[in-house]
């Protein structure tokens, strides 16, 4: 069976809380934002999750979305409190309140080949290190640092550290993903161009690094950004995981600076309403182009 995405990563049972105290829960993870917005940018998708039995069955709204999906038995399903301190979800403290059990490569079927496997984690331990050497000959590895950084602590809150293993397993990564903080914490630099291009000296051939304003890629020794353009900040909540899968399903068969501003376009969409991604590839195409026009980035 052949996809054009393959996503391996827990859902979570998300605990939100914004800072005025409102509560909201709901099923999220990076796979279920990562998979709207493949599905829906036309690309055929899979996703691998874990789960309790007595969740499974809460997930087949991504099925409706036109996405192959495999759960596999856990005893328990990942769950993630956030509370957010700022109005624009830029401050976060997070804590896992469960966890579903860890990835090996067994969980990714046999007959299963994808043109990109996404390693879509949450938080350190869940796809283990070891999968990016082990699942690169079945197609090319794309990771989102968070779930290489992000740990969670003997009282449960989740705090970034470094990748001690960064410099052995990058260079078997075609596509990496790291917000500022991360890439920060990475490679020491503040710099987000300078940043990518130290993680690309260690061997990512794309590194993707996203802020608050814009989303900016280093391929081939160039660099391709783009700015951020939502009216609110309604569905700030998943914006990596939906910028990162859109450049990857658009990247398939477009260049880097296209596929920059496809991602930021689609996102910022993403942003002005809450959930996962549910517009159409033709508003996408619209956004992409008035953005272009007036922000000629890139």
């Amino acid at each position: 069976m052949m996809y054009d995405i393959a996503m391996l990563g827990h859902v979570s049972k998300d605990v939100i809380v914004d800072h005025l105290g409102n509560e909201t829960r709901l099923m999220g993870g990076a796979v279920v934002q990562s998979a709207a917005a493949a599905a829906r940018s036309g690309a055929r998708a899979l996703v691998v999750t874990k789960a309790a039995p007595e969740d499974a069955g809460n997930l087949a709204f991504m099925q409706a979305w036109g996405v192959d999906l495999i759960v596999k038995d856990s005893a328990a399903t990942t769950s993630i409190l956030n509370v957010f301190r700022t109005a624009d979800h830029e401050r976060r403290d997070t804590s896992l309140l469960s966890r579903a059990e860890p990835f090996s490569a067994a969980d990714l079927p046999a007959d299963v080949r994808a043109s990109i496997i996404d390693l879509a984690g949450l938080f350190v331990g869940e796809l283990p290190d070891s999968l990016i050497e082990e699942l690169r000959s079945r197609g090319r590895i794309a990771v989102d640092a968070q779930g290489l950084l992000r740990r969670a602590e003997a009282d449960r809150t989740m705090r970034f550290a470094d990748w001690e293993a960064k410099r052995r397993y990058l260079p078997f990564v075609e596509y990496f993903k790291t917000d500022a903080a991360e890439a920060e914490i990475l490679t020491g630099s503040k710099d987000r161009e300078e940043a990518a291009r130290i993680l690309a000296s260690w061997g990512a051939r794309e590194v993707m690094v996203t802020h608050n304003s814009e989303v900016l890629v280093l391929a081939d020794g160039r660099i391709a950004r783009a700015p951020f353009t939502p009216a609110n900040l309604s569905g700030r909540t998943g914006r990596g995981d939906t910028t990162f899968a859109s450049y990857l399903v658009r990247r398939r068969d477009h260049n880097p600076r296209d596929s920059v501003r496809f991602a930021a376009a689609l996102c910022s969409i993403k942003m002005e309403k809450p959930g996962p991604f549910s517009g159409t590839l033709a508003e996408v195409l619209e956004r992409m182009e008035k953005d272009s026009q007036t922000n000629p980035l890139g």
